[in-house]
């Protein structure tokens, strides 16, 4: 039986993940998951595939609502929530072209960031209604995201990464570092589902992982965030991606994944709309085709 053996979160968008045993899930995605993220003097989303070096950035929510951030260098800052209806300022921004407005963090919490990073602020998403609609083209009345790229979770297996990585070895035979197999973490997701056949998940149309189901809202794309290891934050060359186009591309399109929106339970109102454990089993519930993804870069992966 196929069961959930990875658990991850990303409090500020395209910082390092943290990796909970269990974690509560919400309408637009894990409670605490990119509820945070850094935008540039325009107000669009800053993210690995501009500044690689983010996936260094730890940043752990505190009992307040705010964030405990440390930097690559060990320095720390400790961020309130800000809130604009306590008339903390707000920022009109962006994510690959849809707009909304955020909740802007105090001018010490952008000093802090300008010094390392450059020009750019930290924003936050301090009420639920301001989570935004998923794209229509995949989306349903009601469902809405965060700040990931487009979509509430991402799912991946370990058999299809295991595949994978045999292709990228086979593709170097006689180079071991080129040819070296890639971590999950490359990939940014935050569900990981072992016990599966490689690429299995791209025929499951509705899913059950533990206390609660999901539909499955289309194929994931991939960028190249997937190129940068998550533990130096450098570019380590063209893998997965060369790999991606030479043996599992649909259209244009470099498929590693499957975006999800969880499902309200019976009977379940509010914000809370159960928990997902390791260990939980997970079941397929429907299969069939699933849409690819569009040529737009909000299917790019989470970020």
């Amino acid at each position: 039986m196929p069961q959930l053996t990875g658990l991850h979160l990303y409090p500020v968008k395209s910082t390092y993940r943290l990796s909970p045993q269990s974690a509560r899930v919400q309408p637009w995605g894990l409670a605490d998951d990119r509820r945070w993220m850094l935008v540039d003097e325009r107000g669009r989303a800053v993210t690995q595939r501009d500044l690689p070096e983010l996936a260094r950035y730890r940043a752990v929510p505190t009992a307040d609502g705010g964030l405990l951030v440390t930097a690559p260098d060990g320095a720390r800052t400790e961020i309130a929530a800000p809130c604009v209806e306590r008339g903390d300022p707000h920022a009109e921004v962006e994510i690959f072209g849809t707009v909304f407005d955020a909740a802007e963090a105090a001018k010490e919490a952008r000093l802090w960031f300008a010094e390392r990073l450059g020009d750019v602020r930290l924003v936050h998403l301090d009420r639920p209604d301001r989570s935004r609609p998923v794209k229509a083209e995949y989306g349903r009345p009601g469902e809405t995201v965060s700040m990931a790229d487009g979509f509430p979770f991402l799912l991946t297996t370990t058999g299809s990464l295991t595949e994978l990585n045999r292709r990228i070895a086979a593709d170097h035979p006689d180079d071991p570092v080129k040819g070296a197999a890639l971590p999950m973490e490359r990939f940014r997701p935050n569900l990981v589902v072992d016990g599966t056949e490689a690429w299995a998940e791209e025929e499951w149309q509705r899913i059950r992982i533990g206390e609660l189901t999901f539909r499955v809202a289309k194929l994931c794309a991939r960028c190249v965030v997937t190129t940068t290891d998550q533990e130096s934050g450098v570019r380590r060359g063209p893998e997965p991606l060369r790999a991606l186009g030479r043996h599992h591309r649909i259209g244009q399109k470099l498929i590693f994944g499957i975006n999800l929106v969880p499902e309200r339970p019976e009977g379940v109102g509010g914000d809370l709309l159960g928990t997902v454990r390791l260990g939980d089993e997970v079941t397929v519930l429907a299969r069939g085709p699933l849409l690819a993804p569009d040529p737009e870069p909000a299917a790019a992966g989470q970020g």
